[in-house]
Order: structure tokens, then sequence, then C-alpha cells
């Protein structure tokens, strides 16, 4: 008889789960994530997202600003401008116009954001036939597990904010193309563009989301017209606006700024960022293998020094790949061979192919690939709807692994934030 047993013998009707014991780690884990989002809302400093510079800008109806918070500004024709795209301004708007642009409230506007982007991926699951048990870990997993959660926690900057406007629209635009509501979906994505370019890209996957089931991906029949031009229309308006917005700030329709990043920061304010753009570009093939490296294969790095290199110094600023902090994404293997896989693999490779040669990984960051949320929306979709709907047995098997994938995914960004915060604070 083993000690279990025994146990069991005594105390009938008691035994150990230890599947329960897994949950309770992973929801315990997010807990503390939770806790810490919390804490930075309520201890966050005004002054440090440009995105209120720009928002302050738009209020007063002028697209330059008197200084920038962070180095991505450009310098042209002797004015500061804040070079991301207005979207997210607008939403940080209402927040500048109470406080001015020094106003603090950007982790507590990033955190309702990722309320809503939890939710649109819970209802997301539904849609796509996962019973409430492959709901719950999968929309745990996207959002404490992967990079959801480092964007939202820092949505003081205002790389990380417009990331967290992005992903949000996002997941309602996949929401709304499930539910073919097809117009709605153009609509986010169109806004989504304006948070972050890459979204449009995005477009050819949601159309194929918005078919009804059974219909041919190329078709000329009126109903399929009329979803193209319904999910096109709002897109091109917003590809328009863009445009404009440029042409109003730099003279150009297709200059968005970017190119004039290396001439705001002073010499001795450079990093190697700002040194790839004045000595490489903006996009150089010389970046390829350090971005691959990134993006897919380096590990969780704590780096160490002192005379003994026992003194934990930071975490890698260029972060984890997604593979080792993520490790449940490997459930995309199960995707199935549909026209969603076959429009959404050349969807998600071109948006990483053009990354891996672009001149910033998404520095900084701890423990995350934060550019991955560009493209993994689309492989989540593929994953959720192969491995966990079809036979209940089949399910079951693959959602325990997932159980411990996504927990220890957890932990790993527990344990990057916590030593992140630690060095920060002995720095």
């Amino acid at each position: 008889m083993t000690v279990m047993e025994a146990v069991r013998g005594r105390a009938p009707g008691l035994s150990f789960d230890r599947w329960t014991a897994v949950a309770i780690a992973a929801f315990g884990l997010a807990g503390m994530l939770i806790l810490a989002l919390v804490y930075r809302a309520l201890t966050e400093h005004g002054g440090g997202n440009s995105y209120a510079l720009l928002a302050d800008a738009l209020l007063h109806g002028r697209f330059d600003s008197p200084t920038c918070f962070d180095s991505d500004c450009a310098r042209f024709m002797e004015r500061i401008y804040v070079i991301f795209p207005p979207v997210p301004a607008l939403i940080a708007a209402p927040l500048v116009a109470l406080f001015g642009p020094n106003a603090s409230g950007f982790i507590i506007i990033s955190g309702l954001l990722a309320i809503v982007t939890g939710w649109s991926w819970w209802s997301i699951a539904g849609r796509l036939g996962l019973d409430r048990e492959a709901r719950a870990w999968a929309t745990l997993a996207f959002m404490f597990g992967a990079p959801a959660i480092f964007v939202t926690l820092r949505g003081d900057g205002v790389w990380f904010f417009a990331q967290a406007v992005g992903l949000c629209l996002v997941s309602l635009a996949i929401l709304s193309a499930l539910d073919r509501r097809v117009l709605l979906a153009g609509v986010l994505i169109g806004l989504a563009f304006l948070s972050r370019q890459m979204a449009l890209f995005l477009a050819p996957f949601i159309f194929v989301l918005a078919r009804p089931k059974g219909a041919k991906l190329i078709a000329f029949d009126r109903e399929t017209v009329a979803d193209a031009v319904k999910l096109a229309a709002p897109i091109l308006i917003a590809i328009a606006a863009y445009c404009a917005y440029n042409y109003a700030r730099f003279g150009a329709p297709f200059e968005t700024g970017y190119a004039h990043i290396a001439a705001y920061p002073a010499e001795n304010d450079r990093n190697f960022i700002t040194w790839r753009i004045i000595d490489g570009g903006l996009f150089n093939r010389d970046y390829f293998v350090s971005n691959l490296a990134y993006m897919f294969l380096q590990g969780f790095h704590m780096e160490f020094a002192g005379k003994y290199m026992t003194e934990i110094v930071r975490m890698d600023p260029m972060g984890t790949s997604i593979l080792a902090a993520s490790p449940f994404v490997l459930y995309a293997f199960y995707a199935r061979a549909d026209m969603r896989l076959l429009v959404g693999l050349p969807v998600i490779l071109a948006i990483a192919g053009i990354t891996m040669f672009y001149h910033s990984n998404g520095f900084s960051q701890q423990n995350v690939q934060r550019y991955a949320l560009d493209w993994l929306p689309v492989l989540y979709v593929l994953l959720m709807a192969g491995a966990f709907t079809g036979a209940p047995e089949k399910v079951a098997e693959r959602l325990n692994v997932f159980k411990l994938l996504t927990t220890y995914a957890i932990g790993l960004n527990v344990a990057a934030f916590a030593i992140a915060s630690l060095t920060k604070a002995s720095a």
C-alpha cells in the first residue's frame, strides 16, 4: 500500500488532484500580475508617455510638441513630432484634456483595454467551439502567458500603450468577423492600423474568418463582393487618413517620420537603436540574425556581474523568444488544414518576416517578444480551432499539457517582472 492509498483509506472521499493544484498555481500567478498592475497604476508618474504630448497637440489643433518624453520622436523643420499613429492619442485625449500632458493614468487605461481584450478572447474561444474549461485556459494563456500582460503593465510608455490599444482593437475585430459583422471588423482593423501599422496585414485573415461556413474563399457572388467592400472601405479610409496625417506633418503622404528619429536625441543619449538607424537604416539585412534569434531561440536570460558573477544586474532588455517564454504556442501544430490556415500562415510569415529586418526587435522588454503581438492573434485562432475542438477525449488530453505550459509561462512572466523591478530599484 502506498502512502497516498493509506491516506485515502483513512479519509474516504479526499484525494490529491494534481490538476486542481496546477489551476491554483496558474490563477495564483496571474493574480500576482494583476496585483503588480494595480500597484503600477497607483504609483504611475506622469510625464513619461509621449502619447500625452500628441493628445495635447491634437487638442490644440497642431501636430508638433514642445518636447518629447522618449527617444522615438522626430525633429523636422526645427519642430519635434511624436511620430506614432494617432488613435492611441485620441483614446488618451480625455485624460489629457482633464489633467494636461503630464497626466498619469495610462496604466489604468491599458488595464481597462486588457479587460476588453480578455473578454474578446473568451468570446472568440466560445465562437470557435471550445468548452468552458478550454476557454478559460486559452484566455488565461493569451492574457498572462504571452506579451499581452507585458504591454499592459508597461502602458505608461508610448510603445507599449500603442500595442495595448492595437491588440484590443484587433481582438474585437476577430470577434466581429466571427460574428459576421464585417463592416465593424473593417472599422476596427482600420483603427488598429492607426494604432499599430502592422495590423493592416491582418485584413485577409479577418475576411476569411467572416466567410459563412462552407463558403468558397474566392467567389464573385453578390454576398462575397459586399463583404469585401464592407471590410475594405473603412480600411481604405484609415489609410487615406494616415496619408493625410503624414502629409500634414512631414509634407509627404508616405513619410511617417521614422526616418527622422535619429535626429532627435543628443549624441550622448543615443543607444544602439539610434546608431542602427543612422548607420544601417530602418530596415537592414544585418539585423536579421539578431532579430531571428531573439524572436524564436533566445531563452530566459538574467544578466550577472560582479567579481564572482553572482550579482543580478537585470533581465536581458532584448527579451526572451516567444517559444521559450510562451511554449504553449507550439500547440499551433494542431492547426487544421483549411482556408484559415491557407491565409493565416502567409499573413504570419509576412508580418514576422518584415520585422526580422527592422532596426528594433521591441527593445526594451523582459521575457517577451512584443512584436509577436502583431501576428500572434492569427496563430492563436488557428491554435484554438485545431487543438481544442473535436473529440472530447483528445481535447482533454491536449488540455492537460497546455495547462502545464501555461502555468510555466505565467510563472516566467512573474519572475521576469520581479527581477526587473528589483534590479531597477537597486540601480
